[in-house]
């Protein structure tokens, strides 16, 4: 992996965060906070101390190493809550939607995962690339292969980057090879657990693929391990496509809804991350907020794979927490910059709003209270982890033009998300530590 890391003790530029959670409701008065020049102190891995250049400058300790980038903009780092680790080399595969590009694309690469070297080598290209789009936090789907998450975690632990990750649980409807057990698949997960979970940076999830690839006994395996095991996470799909929605309808008829298939198997909760959701029921929505579970917005796939428009809207009246997503490589990009421009366009098509504001919001603090971390990460308040993205206005001829023109920082965001893409990444941090320079 072709990345610097070192440690710095501060960074000096323009700051743009949000000082403060604001749910899902979208009323930014009082949480902008927008340093036109600013000082960021870091201390092991941590903020220390945020603000005025003008006030902090006398808080640099002697011989402090400050980087200064003052025509840049600093944000926190990006969160994506909802990405596939061994679908990255069939991304941009043409022509279908959900259930054929699963048998005709992901599956085959998949396979691949069974060979440990494999995995090992893409996981550090998989990570490598994740930085350098500014990514610091992603939810990660791996293989049914032990193998392959465990060379996610470790090509994480490497730069100590935040990872939530799990082995794919599947054991019905897919092809051989890619098939595991209830007993394996419970066994597996369990010394993943024990082995990476709350190991530095690293959190895991029980991911079942989705209700079609699991059947009920290893659906009860996931419950049991999340009741076994408190703070995990959990993982899945939910209401992506018609005839997904149709099949799961034909493989469980006793339960109500897509939604009260995982609800019946103890699969939804606070840690819940449910990818797409773009066709629910009204008694969904309602058991999506009752249970407080968390549903991944992922605009480049939906619409790539046909599967529709995530009505975020609704999602907003019925206080449902939202994390935006790339979910590569049924997604056309690894950049949350691209995503949150796709996803204002889907935005639009449905005659709705999406502001800069709320964009960024969704890609870092908002994305940070999906995924319960924002007590962590996500802002540039004193002691959360030091996770940030130096992004460059001028990344391309067009954005230079274009960011001369902006009127306000709300207009520039605007313009960045809508322009910018892996090129406009200038530097990404982790942990304090530069990862990612754009060469």
């Amino acid at each position: 992996m072709k990345m610097r890391n070192s440690s710095i003790d501060g960074v000096r530029g323009r700051f743009f965060d949000f000082s403060k959670s604001v749910g899902q409701q979208s009323n930014f008065e009082g949480t902008v906070r927008y340093v036109e020049d600013g000082l960021l102190l870091l201390k092991e891995g941590h903020i220390e101390w945020f603000g005025d250049w003008s006030e902090g400058r006398e808080q640099v300790p002697e011989g402090a190493r400050i980087h200064e980038y003052p025509d840049k903009v600093i944000v926190p780092g990006f969160i994506d809550c909802h990405i596939h680790f061994p679908q990255a080399e069939i991304i941009a595969a043409y022509g279908e939607q959900l259930l054929e590009w699963l048998n005709n694309y992901a599956f085959p690469a998949e396979k691949q995962y069974g060979d440990k070297s494999y995995s090992m080598e893409m996981a550090e290209v998989f990570v490598a690339e994740l930085l350098r789009n500014g990514t610091t936090t992603a939810a990660v789907f791996c293989t049914v292969h032990q193998q392959s998450a465990e060379a996610l975690f470790a090509a994480a632990q490497r730069v100590n980057m935040r990872v939530i990750a799990g082995k794919v649980m599947m054991d019905r409807d897919a092809p051989p090879g890619l098939l595991d057990t209830p007993a394996t698949a419970y066994d597996d997960s369990r010394l993943l657990i024990e082995k990476y979970h709350n190991q530095g940076r690293l959190l895991y999830a029980v991911t079942p693929r989705f209700a079609p690839t699991s059947t009920p006994e290893q659906l009860a395996v996931a419950g049991r391990l999340v009741q076994e095991y408190p703070n995990l996470y959990m993982q899945t799909h939910l209401s992506e496509n018609i005839a997904e929605i149709e099949w799961v309808q034909e493989l469980f008829p006793d339960r109500e809804s897509y939604l009260d298939v995982y609800e019946h198997y103890g699969l939804t909760g606070p840690r819940s991350i449910f990818g797409h959701c773009i066709h629910l029921e009204d008694a969904e929505w309602t058991g999506l907020f009752d249970t407080d579970s968390v549903i991944a917005f992922c605009p480049t796939s939906n619409l790539f794979l046909g599967s529709g428009l995530f009505d975020l809207e609704r999602a907003r009246r019925e206080d449902v927490r939202v994390g935006m997503a790339t979910d590569v490589g049924g997604g056309t990009s690894f950049s949350i910059l691209s995503s949150l421009s796709e996803a204002y366009k889907v935005m639009q098509l449905q005659r709705q709003k999406f502001s800069a504001f709320e964009a960024f919001y969704m890609a870092t603090l908002g994305g940070a209270e999906a995924l319960s971390l924002d007590h962590l990460l996500g802002n540039f308040n004193v002691g959360k982890e030091a996770d940030f993205v130096v992004l460059d206005p001028a990344a391309t001829v067009l954005q230079a033009k274009r960011s001369e023109k902006s009127k306000n920082i709300a207009d520039l965001l605007f313009a960045l998300m809508v322009l910018g893409d892996d090129r406009t990444v200038f530097r990404t941090y982790v942990d304090g530590r530069l990862v990612h320079r754009r060469e």
